[in-house]
């Protein structure tokens, strides 16, 4: 496996992106990662994919990671989308003309399921964990309407998203690493939340559209993201599988079942090429 980085110019915004690449590559999966973390966290992910001949490529979205841009804010919910066409173009010029496969996570996972009901693509399928289609807790009334008030004043202003980081795995060791990564921030907009909630509902109400094969995947103790509104989406389409992991915390691929959601989505990957 190799491991090389890239850079693309797209709206006044210069992104930092990176792929992996095995010896074989049978198909490549185009990888997306949650809010307020960057793609440098998936290397393990990524040699799961390449030791079964998978070729990944990912970058750090908007607002995130190595990608130039005021932290936790991003443009607008069609221009995200527009940047991962973007990416998809680079997945292109690296490993050619090969079958194509979405994975994204949290607010990636809601990326990846929107950007495949709204989009002309040709993938082979999608893949979506803890997909950020409902929360696991109600923001308070108030705080919503000042954040669309705010979204409408100054829809590029930051706050700290108030994420118990304890939440995203049950491995202690996992929580300190995001705790001391220097590139994972707290911050988000108006702009950032708020358009992907309405892009969550959007998704949801319009699941019975979906025409490519989608694996979804969640943990029932995840108390960032409910599996609730996971299962909600899966259950109006046929062409969504959806496994739930049994006290599985918000990032399955860090958490104790890791292995297990691995493996599920490489067997997955393999029923589809």
């Amino acid at each position: 496996m190799t491991n090389n980085t890239f850079t693309f110019n797209f709206h006044k915004t210069t992104f930092f992106g990176q792929y992996w690449q095995p010896e074989t590559v049978k198909a490549v999966v185009v990888l997306v990662h949650g809010m307020g973390e960057h793609s440098n966290r998936y290397h393990h992910v990524a040699k799961k994919l390449t030791d079964n001949n998978y070729g990944v490529i990912a970058f750090d979205h908007f607002g995130h990671g190595k990608t130039t841009g005021k932290r936790g804010h991003n443009p607008g919910f069609d221009v995200v989308l527009e940047s991962v066409t973007k990416l998809i173009e680079e997945a292109k010029n690296v490993f050619g003309d090969k079958s194509l496969f979405l994975y994204g996570h949290s607010m990636g996972g809601n990326t990846v399921i929107n950007y495949t009901l709204r989009k002309e693509h040709n993938f082979v399928g999608t893949i979506a964990t803890s997909p950020m289609l409902k929360l696991a807790f109600q923001p308070p009334a108030w705080k919503l309407s000042i954040g669309k008030f705010m979204q409408k004043i100054a829809p590029s202003i930051t706050l700290p998203s108030e994420l118990e980081t304890s939440h995203i795995s049950r491995i202690p060791e996992e929580v300190s690493k995001y705790e001391n990564d220097a590139l994972v921030h707290d911050k988000i907009s108006p702009n950032f939340s708020l358009s992907f909630f309405d892009a969550a509902d959007w998704a949801i109400e319009n699941a019975a559209s979906l025409k490519t094969p989608m694996l979804l995947l969640h943990g029932t103790e995840d108390k960032i993201i409910d599996y609730k509104g996971t299962a909600s989406f899966a259950g109006k389409t046929e062409k969504a599988s959806l496994k739930l992991y049994e006290g599985g915390y918000h990032e399955l691929h860090n958490d104790l079942c890791k292995e297990e959601m691995l493996e599920d989505v490489v067997n997955w990957l393999n029923t589809q090429v």
